[in-house]
């Protein structure tokens, strides 16, 4: 079964000149997606203009993967950790609970545009964390790059979730296929262009979750951009409290 969820499914709020769009959106009680993805929280994208300071944030516990897709992010929180993150850097964060977050954008003229991939934590109490790397547009060209998975395949970040997170590049009409286990499903995202999955054409800013399927298959109308996520059993220990 695949599920679309269009992009102006997703709600917009803008905080300062912090603009984010959720996918999923928590308090939304009457929206069936409003609990994630099975281990899939939330996935957001946010733009962050040239300069300017996002609202300060605190940690819950999640466990994040954060992609700068244009741009610049500064990062500091309250225990005195700093750092920043450029384009085409994956990072991997587990926000201690109660410790306080902040980003900027350092740039003088270059808005900062990036996405951001919420876990369930595996467990409560996780300790703050973090560790980035920087994937090559060649290493994701046309492929399945695994930028996040639970042993570290492939030189990929390590979470502590059953998910793995890949990213592609496509050319227009590559076609790409995820095989899926027994009771695994998977979740798209369209970071831009255009992709047919079956008989369903998915847009920039579009999403879809697949269930009791075998396999997902995506084939680029247009030069595209993904994030695919392979998710497994949806995990005992949540909290509703995990996510942004």
């Amino acid at each position: 079964m695949i599920t679309p969820r269009r992009r102006n499914d997703r709600r917009h709020m803008q905080r300062g000149k912090q603009g984010t769009w959720l996918t999923f959106y928590p308090n939304e009680r009457a929206d069936p997606a409003s609990d994630g993805f099975g281990a899939l929280v939330a996935l957001n994208e946010m733009l962050l203009p040239a300069g300017a300071i996002s609202a300060q944030v605190k940690g819950t516990g999640a466990e994040t993967i954060t992609y700068v897709y244009r741009g610049v992010l500064a990062q500091e929180d309250s225990n005195g950790d700093s750092g920043v993150v450029h384009a085409g850097e994956f990072q991997r964060m587990v926000m201690g609970r109660g410790v306080r977050y902040k980003e900027r954008n350092p740039s003088r003229n270059e808005s900062a545009h990036l996405f951001r991939v919420f876990l369930h934590p595996s467990e409560a109490g996780l300790d703050s964390a973090h560790e980035q790397m920087h994937f090559p547009v060649a290493q994701r060209h046309n492929l399945l790059c695994v930028i996040a998975s639970p042993d570290g395949r492939k030189k990929s970040l390590k979470v502590l979730q059953d998910a793995l997170i890949h990213s592609s590049i496509l050319d227009p009409g590559h076609h790409l296929v995820l095989e899926l286990m027994p009771g695994r499903s998977a979740w798209l995202h369209v970071i831009s262009g255009e992709t047919a999955m079956q008989e369903i054409i998915l847009t920039k800013g579009d999403g879809a979750g697949v269930r009791n399927e075998p396999s997902v298959s995506i084939t680029a109308q247009e030069h595209s951009e993904i994030l695919l996520i392979d998710l497994g059993p949806k995990p005992r220990f949540l909290s509703r409290r995990a996510g942004p």
